[in-house]
């Protein structure tokens, strides 16, 4: 009889792990088709804009190429995610498209749409409220909040070297060299001062970028850090932590596309 007891009750712990074992797969199953669907849905939004803009102007032109690039990024990651994670990462970039897209339609002087999600590599950065100009290395550089003859390229806010880079107009690309080596890190950080440090007077870049440069110890000669934690992207929809938290630098894409490739510059 004790036997028979023993046999039914691990015969229930059985069922029941299995019967959990289901639940569990179906709801991660349900969770990724709802990731996956979100990811397709912002990257053909992306492809729409992509080909219906165009214009002549140099910002119209920069900010396209670079929400094109986005949408070429995009599509790849999608054609290769198997996991939450992954597709989470090419939605991310095909959000980051659409902010060249808003550009975009800012420099055509049309309205730029609906607000988009954050981005998580911004998180912090601010974005600039006045324009800048400063001499470095016998060179001018310009910074505005709005597109210009001077200003044609866009950047969405992230960050150079741990270091708060404010979202705005540019009149280079400067970050790209400061992603790279030897000079070209000395004179992208060197610009990157010039333009935010409180020592050059008014920063120029609303409170979220101050805040970032107070996490970092108050101004761009410090030891830089992370000052940031990537943020919960959208009010939840990757409080995980998937964001800057791990799983996108040297993660399921081999390196990652922020922070040292797509993001941040290295595409411009």
């Amino acid at each position: 009889m004790e036997f028979l007891l023993v046999v039914l009750l691990v015969a229930g712990l059985v069922g029941a792990f299995v019967w959990w074992q289901r639940e569990r797969a179906a709801r991660d199953a349900r969770n990724l088709a709802d990731v996956q669907a979100d990811a397709r849905r912002w990257y053909e939004r992306l492809g729409g804009q992509v080909m219906t803009l165009s214009g002549d102007d140099p910002a119209v032109r920069q900010s396209l190429a670079d929400a094109a690039e986005r949408y070429h990024a995009a599509g790849s990651q999608l054609e290769q995610a198997r996991s939450i994670t992954q597709y989470r990462l090419a939605r991310e970039t095909a959000v980051e498209g659409l902010t060249y897209v808003r550009a975009a339609r800012t420099a055509l002087g049309i309205d730029p749409g609906p607000p988009l999600p954050p981005l998580a590599a911004a998180s912090g950065a601010g974005e600039l409220t006045v324009p800048r100009q400063v001499q470095v290395q016998g060179q001018t550089f310009k910074a505005g909040p709005q597109p210009g003859g001077d200003t044609p390229y866009y950047y969405p806010g992230g960050r150079m070297q741990g270091r708060p880079v404010p979202a705005g107009w540019y009149s280079t690309p400067w970050w790209k060299t400061a992603l790279g080596a030897g000079v070209g890190v000395l004179g992208g950080m060197l610009i990157a001062d010039a333009l935010f440090s409180p020592s050059f007077g008014d920063p120029g870049y609303d409170a979220g970028a101050a805040a970032g440069l107070d996490d970092q110890g108050g101004d761009f000669g410090g030891d830089g850090g992370d000052g940031s934690d990537g943020g919960d992207f959208g009010g939840g929809d990757y409080g995980g932590g998937d964001f800057g938290g791990g799983d996108f630098g040297g993660g399921d894409f081999g390196g990652g596309d922020f922070g040292g490739g797509d993001f941040g510059g290295g595409d411009f």
